[in-house]
């Protein structure tokens, strides 16, 4: 099995690209905002919890999000590895996945940083747009709906995220670096971290990710 993980600031395009990896390595992509949302449908035990949590507006316990993340590395579609999407955000997180991979014989293989500026972080998510149905993504200017205010993909609303105005980013991106930062210095002692330039669209991004994953796959 192989397991990789994106890390990467908010607005770094961690989503698309785990997705893109995902299928080019036909490995399952599991994000924790899908598992989060799930959560909210589903009646299992770990769900209902995970539930109870989020109606109240508060955040999910550690040990409860690695457990979600783990039952969900136990899918069927799972079998040959998975990219996680989102997961770990903080280093007990990250000790307590490699505590369980571990106790299963298995292990994070790669972490992918995707490198982006501050400023572009503020210029990408100030003009993102989201699609109230399908939540397939858009931007103002550099991917912008055919017909404005409206998905392509299934004539849906478009809006603007609440946390997509700069003051709210600068304060997710605090959060990133107090939260999630340490993670790349984590990985990077492990030997695991394969760092790429996040900088232009999302294609050449992936073009970027993929060639580097395959590098790092050759040269172990």
């Amino acid at each position: 099995m192989v397991y990789i993980i994106l890390l990467g600031p908010p607005g770094a395009g961690k989503g698309t690209q785990a997705a893109y990896v995902a299928q080019s390595l036909k490995l399952a992509h599991v994000a924790s905002g899908d598992l989060f949302r799930q959560a909210l449908e589903q009646g299992t035990d770990l769900a209902q919890k995970v539930r109870s949590y989020m109606e109240a507006g508060k955040l999910v316990p550690d040990e409860l999000t690695v457990s979600m993340v783990l039952e969900r590395l136990k899918a069927p579609d799972c079998k040959t590895g998975a990219v996680l999407d989102g997961f770990p955000r903080n280093l007990k997180q990250a000790e307590a996945l490699d505590s369980a991979l571990s106790s299963q014989g298995s292990s994070i293989d790669w972490v992918v940083y995707i490198r982006v500026s501050e400023e572009e972080v503020l210029r990408r998510l100030g003009g993102r747009l989201i699609c109230r149905n399908c939540q397939t993504p858009y931007h103002a200017t550099e991917s912008p709906p055919r017909v404005e205010g409206s998905c392509d993909k299934c004539g849906g609303e478009l809006y603007q995220r609440p946390d997509d105005n700069v003051e709210t980013i600068k304060k997710r991106l605090a959060v990133y670096n107090r939260e999630t930062a340490p993670l790349i210095d984590y990985y990077a002692r492990e030997g695991k971290l394969i760092e790429v330039d996040g900088e232009g669209g999302p294609a050449a991004v992936g073009v970027r990710v993929i060639a580097a994953l395959k590098r790092g796959i050759e040269a172990a």
